[in-house]
């Protein structure tokens, strides 16, 4: 038995020794290996910032323009709707941001629900022949009858990177004044063959809103009291 151990501690160390005799043409092979792993990576190619509109006064292109606002509904869903009528113009300085000036008008007859049911089957007692036009002309509602027009002015403008800003504005709704801010992202410009001197500037735009604080508070707070806007807008130069 002795010498059965003493065979098997021989062989065991020289098979350490073959093992420490081979390992440096492992080794060798080792430092190629390592170049590769820790090869700096390319460096990542940034978008360029897209051109600048020129200066001047621009006028909304209504049918590239799209305001949509959005309500939580009893905590299941986020209701949307939106305006299909509004006008804007944009005084446009690209080389100072407090120089660009912004003005909004909105009908409030124009807003859009999609309500798909029959209205007048389940609102026996209500005045209006659609949803849309309840939402309209109702005095709990947005009463156009008495404030025809929704307006934004805006008040200060100021950049935040290459392509985005803050516009921050005063929004009349029902009669009422309150400072509304908005972040926007400029998209750039683009000149179109049928209309070379009319170059367009293109802007995406959301902020918010709490309705109570301009009167709105039906339905608080089963119906959500802030109020979600998604803007998108594409503004021409006017004509000199």
């Amino acid at each position: 038995m002795r010498k059965i151990l003493l065979s098997a501690s021989v062989l065991a160390l020289a098979a350490c020794g073959a093992a420490e005799t081979t390992a440096p043409a492992a080794e060798a092979q080792t430092p190629a290996t390592e170049t590769i792993e820790t090869a700096a990576p390319a460096a990542e190619e940034t978008a360029p910032a897209p051109e600048m509109a020129p200066a001047g006064t621009y006028v909304l292109d209504p049918t590239h323009a799209s305001l949509v606002w959005t309500v939580n509904h009893f905590g299941l869903s986020n209701y949307t709707a939106r305006f299909t009528k509004m006008d804007a113009t944009l005084e446009f300085n690209p080389d100072d941001a407090s120089a660009t000036s912004l003005t909004v008008t909105v009908d409030p007859t124009s807003v859009e629900t999609d309500y798909p049911g029959d209205f007048k089957a389940t609102h026996a007692d209500s005045p209006y022949d659609t949803f849309d036009e309840e939402i309209a002309q109702d005095p709990t509602y947005f009463n156009a009858g008495e404030y025809p027009e929704i307006t934004f002015t805006s008040t200060e403008i100021t950049t935040t990177g290459p392509t985005t800003g803050t516009v921050t504005g005063d929004l009349t709704f029902l009669g009422v004044t309150k400072p509304v801010t908005l972040d926007v992202t400029y998209n750039g410009t683009a000149a179109f063959p049928w209309a070379p001197e009319q170059p367009k500037i293109g802007f995406s735009a959301t902020g918010s809103l709490n309705r109570s604080e301009f009167g709105l508070s039906k339905m608080v707070p089963n119906l959500g009291d802030t109020i979600h806007l998604t803007i998108e807008a594409e503004f021409a130069k006017a004509a000199e």
